[in-house]
């Protein structure tokens, strides 16, 4: 999301990786929905969809923020299901606990850096990942992915949605992408890299929101 806030002296010393750490939880979401244009709940629930998150599915969001989509893939995951979510960022950790708890929503939400992911191998059936990966460095993008591939289960998917070139004029004039329009590479390049990290079936497309696209693959069983 367009929030590429500047960091305290502080909050330097405490970020935990060296990816973008963003802090004013309680300005992200009424940010997210203005350059958003009232979309958001619809992008939320497209990548649910996207990531066929079933009942009885392990999930973990890698990056998950205030945890919108944390919370929905909950409740898709349903009684015999579970849900985990990692934030590097203590801000936005404790507003999503926060939301949990009203919707009164069992989800692990932990502080951790996606290069290191306090979960054992095999832990989960789905990994989601939705407007992360360009808050990394381009040399952290393949140990993040890594380390996604270590915690999914055999026959485990991938899903990762963020920023793509735009392919039409109108998509160029969109406020999300005229503030991401500098970004070093989009979501076209992520196909190559899941495939070096050892997913296999990798295929990439559009969410139906013309900024953004999807990438996903599967652990070979």
């Amino acid at each position: 999301m367009p929030l590429h806030q500047g960091r305290t002296a502080q909050h330097q010393r405490h970020d935990i990786t060296t990816g973008k750490t963003l802090h004013q939880a309680r300005l992200y979401d009424p940010l997210a929905a203005l350059f958003m244009l009232g979309r958001g709940r619809a992008l939320r629930e497209r990548t649910i969809a996207l990531a066929h998150v079933a009942p009885g599915d392990r999930v973990l969001e890698v990056g998950c923020g205030t945890g919108e989509v944390a919370l929905r893939a909950r409740t898709r995951s349903g009684p015999t299901g579970s849900v985990a979510g990692i934030d590097a960022s203590s801000e936005m950790i404790a507003v999503a606990r926060q939301k949990a708890a009203r919707a009164n929503l069992d989800i692990d939400l932990r502080i951790a850096a996606v290069e290191a992911l306090p979960f054992a191998d095999a832990t989960f059936d789905v990994v989601l990942s939705s407007l992360m990966m360009h808050h990394l460095p381009e040399d952290l993008k393949p140990r993040a992915l890594a380390e996604m591939r270590r915690v999914l289960a055999p026959g485990g998917r991938l899903l990762v949605v963020d920023f793509q070139r735009p392919k039409s004029r109108l998509a160029r004039l969109s406020p999300v992408w005229l503030v991401h329009r500098r970004l070093p590479s989009g979501v076209q390049e992520l196909p190559t890299l899941l495939e070096r990290a050892g997913f296999a079936a990798v295929a990439s497309g559009d969410t139906g929101f013309g900024y953004l696209g999807f990438v996903h693959g599967r652990v070979g069983l």
